[in-house]
């Protein structure tokens, strides 16, 4: 398949922050349970793992982490986020002088890298979970 952006062999991390566009909250809940969302993207059920990890603040806003191998970031996940969320950002989820693989002190280093499941870990004491919040208000 021909893609107008480059994939790395080494995944980064993202810390995506977005908030669901008016009127699509049960459409995306509607994905999210059927395990549609993200659908004949290279990513698979990436998608559905996020939005079970991810956390929503007081003002809606939603953040998870994202794994991504494309440059620029999102270019594969942007057009099934955005059919659903506004993104608001998406920044390193960690700085890239310490990953050991960005770094050069350790090449591959991110295939048994546990830094998403650190992030997930803080991730998860902030807000609340997206998914409970967005299933009480759709149903």
């Amino acid at each position: 398949m021909n893609r107008p952006y480059l994939c790395y062999t080494a995944p980064m991390r993202y810390l995506v922050k977005g908030r669901v566009k008016q009127g699509k909250d049960s459409a995306l809940l509607r994905a999210i349970e059927n395990g549609t969302l993200g659908r004949g993207s290279i990513a698979g059920d990436e998608y559905v793992y996020d939005m079970e990890q991810a956390r929503v603040n007081d003002q809606g806003v939603a953040t998870w982490v994202e794994t991504c191998f494309c440059d620029p970031p999102l270019a594969e996940e942007r057009p099934y986020w955005e059919e659903y969320f506004e993104l608001l950002s998406v920044k390193d989820a960690h700085s890239r002088r310490t990953c050991r693989h960005e770094n050069g002190s350790e090449p591959w280093a991110c295939c048994d890298c546990d830094c998403t499941k650190k992030l997930e870990e803080r991730l998860a004491t902030q807000g609340n979970s997206f998914l409970a919040e967005i299933r009480a208000t759709n149903h």
